[in-house]
């Protein structure tokens, strides 16, 4: 991977540092346990984007001796990590608004709070769009976990505003906490996401289901080129590992090709899939089709081409 998505990640540091001084201000200022909230679910943003950071420059180092496939899988740390920082928010949330639904306290100028929450927001908004884009350009799942971090930040950001705003107008001081809550419960719903993504990818998942229609579809196409019969595919296996994808499988010709055939056939049939697929690997093993050992190995197909 390039060591170009690390520079997003700076980005993501530097804002998640800013964030959380506006969001811990507005909270002294206020008093509101909802702001306070925020600004602990802002705190996670931080140690996320610093773990994505190093992630991102340990995915960046080429293969070597003892990492044949490269390093890409350190970005599911990232991931899982920023995960289980977000249940640790969440505790710390529920933590400190449990007490004010018991007991409430009022709200100090919650129109200077809610106005420091506010650009706190905007800022967060603003370098998700930004992570996005550059996620979807990379490949890049740990700038995409960092990007839907600060999404759900500022959704939550979002809410709590509405609700120190409904008890300024209300004076029903529970509905602080209430809104406390629901962010606790909106923060673990991600943070559960983000931990079995990484799960799975750390498990080496199959390509989503998109994916391998383009892989069959290149693989019918070599088909309908040939004889009936004359060209099949089996023992086809796929596996994502951050932003690469792997695929091998077996290529069957007839056996009286010369290597030459057969090597020009799998060269035209991998620059196709290149074309379709970005950041592909890809490994093959050619056959005779007339040998019934050749099909001796078919077990290993978990997604059969045929």
């Amino acid at each position: 991977m390039s060591v170009a998505p690390a520079r997003f990640a700076w980005l993501s540091v530097a804002a998640a540092i800013v964030v959380l001084g506006l969001k811990l201000a507005a909270w002294k200022i206020s008093g509101s346990v909802g702001l306070l909230s925020d600004a602990l679910e802002s705190l996670t943003n931080l140690g996320g984007a610093t773990m994505a950071l190093l992630m991102l420059r340990l995915a960046a180092q080429p293969p070597d001796d003892g990492h044949a496939y490269g390093h890409g899988k350190a970005e599911y740390f990232s991931s899982g990590f920023e995960g289980m920082l977000i249940f640790l928010a969440a505790g710390l949330i529920a933590w400190q608004a449990v007490p004010r639904l018991v007991a409430p306290e009022p709200i100090d100028s919650a129109g200077i709070g809610l106005a420091i929450a506010a650009v706190a927001t905007v800022i967060n908004f603003v370098v998700a769009r930004v992570l996005r884009g550059a996620a979807k350009r990379y490949g890049s799942i740990t700038l995409d976990a960092d990007a839907r971090h600060l999404m759900t930040d500022v959704w939550t950001t979002v809410g709590v505003i509405a609700g120190v705003g409904l008890v300024a107008l209300t004076g029903w001081l529970r509905l602080d906490a209430l809104v406390a809550l629901a962010v606790a419960v909106n923060v673990l719903w991600e943070g559960f996401r983000l931990i079995h993504e990484a799960a799975m990818g750390l498990m080496d998942a199959a390509w989503p289901e998109e994916e391998q229609q383009m892989l069959h579809q290149v693989l019918d196409s070599f088909r309908a080129q040939a004889a009936p019969g004359e060209i099949e595919f089996h023992a086809l296996r796929t596996r994502v590992a951050a932003s690469r994808r792997f695929v091998e499988f077996h290529v069957l010709v007839p056996g009286a090709w010369s290597v030459k055939q057969g090597h020009d056939m799998v060269e035209r049939l991998e620059d196709a899939l290149h074309e379709r697929l970005e950041r592909l690997t890809i490994a093959t093993h050619l056959e005779p089709s007339d040998d019934p050992r050749s099909y001796g190995d078919e077990g290993l197909d978990r997604s059969h081409a045929g």
